[in-house]
């Protein structure tokens, strides 16, 4: 080999030509580790929501029994929140299983909606945590938490809409049901503390089975003057918490389906929602204002996700759905003389 030959191969060899021709290595996504479960916490909320809406139906179901409002608590031999007192009959307990199985069933199909669909994605989130509160209800409801990002509109679309759809569905079915198992009210009866306004699905099924002949007694009668199984007003929170999630703002569900629609649209659909739920507040029901407040606190900021793909085609129905099921869904006065001059009238005079 001559020196030349030698001189190219050294130079080639050399520290400066190999830099030359070396590429860079690909830098791993980071990946974060699914957080641990614990399933001792969500099995003893499960239960103890399981307990609290137990105790509240065993009223409801007496109450019902009697021929009185479901939400009625004008008797005073039987406390708010009757633990004791339906402890004591284990039959009262018994009575309040409907309630407590419909109400269940459904915040268990909301929720594992959005969490079935984030472990299609590879989207971390936790299983339900349910919320045992002595509310009428016996609940605030349930709640789960993303822990990683979603990476795709699709996606955001996707687990955004499967909750209110599968919980929807089990409303519905519940209401269909219950509502044959309601009673019509005799001419005295007291009204109930929480005079309940109903949302467009209640009137339409209340009228089909009407037509069918499928109500007690209650076919002609107007809403307010059937007395509805405690099943139905499970039915009607189903309804009442379908809507609110749909509202279409901040990082609610209906937030996000508009976010993974229009991003750029998401800010100013949130402040007209926000515009509109305030003389809703004012004039209909005072919790519309506390609805105003988290939109405009999650308005602030949503989760980025990739700008590609767009939604296109069968989700957009799907979005057509939604909004359809937030039509039939939305209450604007969900209880009656609850507008903010007749609860700070109501304040007052206490």
């Amino acid at each position: 080999m001559n020196r030349e030959a030698e001189s190219r191969m050294s130079d080639t060899n050399s520290p400066a030509a190999s830099s030359a021709i070396e590429y860079p290595r690909p830098v791993p996504e980071w990946v974060p580790r699914a957080p641990k479960a614990r399933y001792w916490l969500h099995i003893l909320l499960l239960l103890a929501t399981c307990f609290t809406t137990l105790v509240m139906g065993a009223r409801m179901q007496f109450n019902f029994q009697r021929g009185q409002p479901a939400l009625s608590f004008y008797d005073d031999s039987v406390p708010f929140f009757p633990a004791s007192w339906a402890y004591s009959h284990p039959a009262r307990l018994l009575g309040g299983l409907p309630f407590m199985a419909t109400l269940m069933l459904f915040f268990l199909a909301h929720e594992m909606g959005h969490y079935l669909y984030c472990r299609r994605y590879g989207v971390f989130a936790t299983l339900p945590f349910f919320i045992p509160m002595p509310t009428p209800i016996g609940t605030m409801g349930a709640v789960i938490l993303i822990r990683s990002r979603i990476r795709s509109r699709t996606a955001l679309f996707d687990i955004g809409i499967a909750g209110p759809i599968a919980g929807f569905v089990v409303a519905l079915a519940v209401l269909m049901i219950s509502l044959g198992w309601s009673k019509p009210a005799h001419p005295g009866f007291g009204p109930a503390d929480y005079e309940l306004g109903y949302p467009l699905i209640f009137r339409a099924a209340h009228r089909l089975l009407g037509s069918l002949g499928l109500l007690r007694g209650a076919a002609g009668l107007p809403l307010n003057r059937v007395l509805l199984h405690p099943a139905a007003i499970a039915a009607w929170v189903g309804m009442l918490a379908t809507s609110l999630n749909l509202l279409p703002g901040g990082q609610l569900d209906g937030g996000h389906i508009i976010f993974s629609i229009a991003p750029r649209a998401h800010k100013i659909v949130s402040r007209l929602t926000i515009l509109i739920l305030l003389p809703m507040a004012y004039y209909l029901w005072t919790g519309w204002f506390v609805w105003a407040i988290l939109l405009w606190l999650s308005s602030f900021r949503h989760p980025q996700v990739a700008e590609l793909p767009r939604i296109s085609g069968g989700r957009m129905w799907l979005a057509g759905f939604a909004l359809l099921m937030l039509v039939l869904t939305l209450t604007p006065a969900p209880m009656g003389h609850a507008s903010f001059p007749e609860a700070l009238r109501q304040f007052r005079g206490r």
